[in-house]
This record gives C-alpha cells, structure tokens and sequence, in this order.
C-alpha cells in the first residue's frame, strides 16, 4: 500500500487541501532533500456537482502513478472540502493546480512532472499544462465541448494520452474522437470499449491501461 500523508499547501485563494502518495518503498533523499525522478499531480471532476479529490476515478489514476513509481499528489480545488476559496469556473481552478506543481517540483527537487486529471479537472490539468509545461499529460474524459474557450485555440505541446470510455454518458465518445483528429500533432487517443463516464466495474481495467501505456514513458 501506498504511504499516505495529508496537507495544506499554500494556493491563490487560500490554503489546498492535499493528499500526498508515495510508493511503499518510499522516496530517496539528498543533501537533506526528498528526491524521485517524477512526481505527477491530479485534478478532480467539478466541483459542482460533488467532484473531489476522493472521487474514485482519481484515487485510481493515483494508484497508477504510484504503480509506476511515483509520489501522486491529488488535492481539492479551492472551495471543496476544506479549501479555502469559492468555485472560479475553471480559471481560478487552473490557478490552484499551478500552485500545487509548483510546490510539487519544489518538494521534490529536479522531478520531471506529470500531470493528469478527470473529467472538469482533465480539462484544468489540460489548461495547466499550457503555463506548467509537464512531461506527461494524462486526461481521462476530457469535456471537449467546453475545453475551446477555456484553451484559447493553444494545446500542450508535451506529450499527451487520453483516456475515453466508449459508452461515456456525459462526454460523448464520438466529439472525443472528432476533436483529437483536429488536433495537430494529436494526443495518444485509447478508446475503453463498454465504458461509462464513472467507470463503473472497470475501475481495475483503467488502471491496468494507465500503467501499461505509460510504463515504457515513466
């Protein structure tokens, strides 16, 4: 099992909450530093509508990360649980996961960032990645259709896997697909058939997938 600590970090709006995982083994340390070759940050679905960094789909995209060898850091957007702040539609939301890759890399010195998130906090992490400029992006689910205004036309150039389930009932499979074929150069697209927004029974089945498509890039 994962080591497991909670904390506040400092962000825009007032303190994050965040909860921070690292393999079993542990991390290394240095001249009094703690060290790891990568370190990935996570973005929760809305806030709206009871998205938080406990969401499942989340929890499983840290597991992931932490499968291949990682601290995972998932936090609540300003506003959820016991952040501080007031929902920002989506801007000020980019600004809290900012915050956290940067205190991300300052905790562990000379760690190549990943960056990833579900749903509303895959369309943050997607906007984040535009200042932040990861070695990996992971969105699972993106929400395509409100994604254009808040990217401005830009898209990260790092690169860049998606995740969609085929029988997605909130983010519709086929505009995913349109919408990465305009994309140049286009993201790794994998499309999960018999899969719904939620994941439900497949939890395991896209944890396997993360792992197994990231494995020969961690």
């Amino acid at each position: 099992m994962p080591n497991k600590e909670a904390l506040t970090v400092d962000g825009p709006a007032g303190r994050l909450e965040v909860l921070l995982e690292e393999p079993a083994g542990g991390v290394g340390e240095k001249s009094g530093e703690r060290c790891s070759d990568r370190v990935a940050v996570l973005c929760h679905p809305h806030p709206l509508h009871q998205g938080t960094m406990l969401n499942k789909v989340v929890h499983m995209l840290s597991r992931a990360m932490v499968e291949l060898g990682m601290p995972a850091i998932r936090f609540n957007f300003r506003g959820v649980g016991a952040s501080e702040g007031r929902y920002a539609q989506g801007i000020g939301e980019t600004e809290d996961a900012l915050a956290i890759c940067r205190w991300a890399v300052e905790r562990y010195r000379g760690a190549e960032l990943w960056l990833g998130g579900f749903s509303f906090g895959a369309m943050v992490a997607c906007r984040a990645a535009l200042t932040a400029d990861p070695a990996q992006l992971i969105s699972i689910a993106p929400p395509v259709a409100s994604m254009a205004d808040l990217l401005e036309g830009r898209q990260p150039a790092c690169p860049w896997l998606i995740i969609q389930g085929e029988a997605d009932e909130v983010v519709d499979c086929d505009s995913v697909v349109d919408w990465v074929n305009r994309l140049e150069p286009g993201p790794e697209l994998i499309v999960i058939p018999e899969v719904s927004h939620f994941f439900h029974g497949k939890l395991t089945v896209l944890r396997s997938t993360l792992v197994e498509n990231l494995t020969k890039k961690a």
